[in-house]
Order: structure tokens, then sequence, then C-alpha cells
């Protein structure tokens, strides 16, 4: 037997549960993983909600990184104490240990720890995607991020700066807008104070943007769009102040012509190669330092509950984590 986080029903973080589950041998290609850390992500309260519907009752979370315990029938690519971590497959990383499919894992390098690994996984692959192939950004572009000082955020920051782009980022109050001008943020606007449209028109001389991160959702999306630049980017990725509203198509003409994608994560990692080649990217810069996991939160995994309560209430920032 493990605990494990399940939920019966979908509601607040109040339906979250530890519980006793029983944990069978792996099945044929499946391996199992001792968790060491478990990532924490804005789509956990998504499923959790009943935002993102799912058959209940169900397990949560989609990353997690640790040890290969048990590996089932037909396995040749990992044995038993290899370190790994994932961020796609079945839900269910709100556990102590559990069963996958390796094909949805990859090995850990030494130089990345098990709390990085949980960390950033599904994050920093996000940052990948949403900066290689969603919108590629180039050097001497200018880019707005919302929420600079979060998971994927801070990640989008560093990572953009890297590739010569100069970064806006937006925040909701001064201690966040310190952090997300550390990371490298070029200007850093608090919008519980400014209009954000306003002063991105202001620092770009009236152009505006080539590409905005919007993981906000509802609450800025408008306002975002209006960012752009002619025939720029508006890549809406999140919704944590809910879905974005129905809107009229001819706004992207007024707009400058400009394009709107809603991108997910699984789109992006279809394949086993694609999954393998953002994951070592991910390594590379990180292992090297040039890109930093601020883990700012730690909570134990069976106090999961008061973790996605403090994620909801924007008292978080950084990467969190979950310790079994």
């Amino acid at each position: 037997m493990i605990h494990a986080i399940r939920f019966h029903r979908t509601g607040g973080p109040e339906v979250l549960q530890w519980e006793a589950v029983e944990l069978p041998v792996p099945g044929a290609g499946e391996v199992r993983v001792r968790h060491h850390a478990v990532g924490l992500n804005f789509i956990d309260t998504y499923h959790r909600s009943g935002l993102y519907p799912l058959p209940l009752p169900s397990g949560l979370g989609m990353e997690a990184a640790g040890v290969v315990e048990a590996v089932g029938e037909g396995v040749t690519e990992l044995a038993v104490g290899d370190r790994v971590a994932y961020t796609s497959g079945p839900l269910g990383a709100y556990a102590e240990a559990r069963n996958i499919e390796v094909r949805h894992l990859v090995r850990l390098p030494d130089a990345i720890s098990f709390e990085q690994g949980a960390a950033m996984m599904l994050q920093g692959v996000t940052a990948h995607y949403l900066l290689h192939s969603t919108y590629p950004v180039k050097a001497g572009e200018t880019i707005l991020v919302h929420a600079a000082a979060g998971g994927v955020g801070s990640i989008l920051v560093q990572w953009a700066k890297l590739l010569g782009a100069t970064v806006i980022g937006t925040v909701g109050n001064d201690d966040k807008a310190a952090q997300a001008k550390a990371l490298g943020c070029d200007q850093v606007i608090v919008y519980s104070r400014e209009r954000f449209p306003e002063r991105v028109r202001e620092l770009t001389g009236g152009k505006g943007v080539a590409v905005v991160y919007d993981s906000v959702g509802r609450d800025t999306f408008l306002d975002s769009v209006s960012c752009l630049q002619r025939r720029g980017v508006m890549v809406s990725f999140g919704n944590a102040t809910g879905p974005v509203a129905p809107f009229d198509c001819a706004l992207l003409a007024r707009s400058g012509s400009v394009y709107v994608t809603r991108p997910g994560l699984l789109d992006y990692i279809a394949t086993r190669e694609e999954l393998v080649q953002r994951c070592a990217e991910l390594f590379e810069v990180v292992g090297s330092g040039k890109v930093r996991i601020a883990i700012n939160q730690r909570y134990a995994l069976k106090d999961a509950a008061q973790a996605h309560s403090d994620l909801e209430g924007r008292r978080t920032t950084g990467s969190t984590i979950l310790l079994p």
C-alpha cells in the first residue's frame, strides 16, 4: 500500500483526500517510480475544480521525479535505480509511488536534482515549446510575459533573454516585481496599479509587442490582444482567472491582423522524439545555470490542499513542489 491524493467530487481544495491505495506490480511496458518530489501546477487546479472534467474518483498531478523501483515485462530502456522524471501520461503524480509506462519517462541527468526535475518538467517543457515552436522568439524582438514571477513565467523570462529578446513582464505586487526584475525583465508592470496596455504602448513607442504569453486567461485576454504589434501573436496558454470568453474574430483584423493561438502541452510532445528533444534542451540550459529554477515553496504531499489554496490565492512565486 502507498498513500496518494485523490478526489471523489470536484470543488475547492477541500475535496483533496490523503488515501491509502494498493499499488500492483508494474504491468508490461511499465515501471514503478518511487517519487522523491512532485510538481504543483495551475492545471492541477483545473482538474480538481472540474474546469477540465475527469472521470471520478481520480488521482491528480502531471509531473514528478524519482527512482525506478521495479520494472515490468519487456522493459529494457530503464533499470531499477535509474533517476527519472515525467510530465505526461495519466494523472496520478500526487502519490508516494506509481506505475507508469516507460514511454512517458526521461532520464534525469545527475546535474539536475529531484526537486528541480519535479519543479521544471511541465513548466520548463511548456516554456520551451512556447518560445521555440508556438512563436519562435528572435533576437531583438520585444515580448510581453504575464505572471512573470510565476512558475512558467519565471522560466520564460530567463530563456527569452538568452534568445536576445527584450522582455516586459506583468506582476501583481511590488515583491513580485522585484523578483521579475531579478529574473531579467527589462521592464516590469504592476497591473494592480497601472493599465498594462497603455504602459506597453508607451514602452514600445506605440508599436506594441511581437508576442504576448498569457497564462491568466479571462481577465487579461482582450487587453493582451491590444498590446500586439501588427501581425503579432497572442498566445493564451492558461486560465488562472477563468476561461476566455467568446469574442468576435473581427477583433483580430481591427487589432492589426493579429493571430491568436491556444496551445496545449500534449500537442508539443506528441511523439517520443519531441519529448526527449525538448527535455534535453531544457536540462542543458538548467544544468548550465543559464536558467534557474526557483523553488520558492515546499509542502508535504499530504498537504496538497493547502498548496492549492496558496497557489490560487496568488501567494506563491516561482515553482512549488510537494514532498512525499
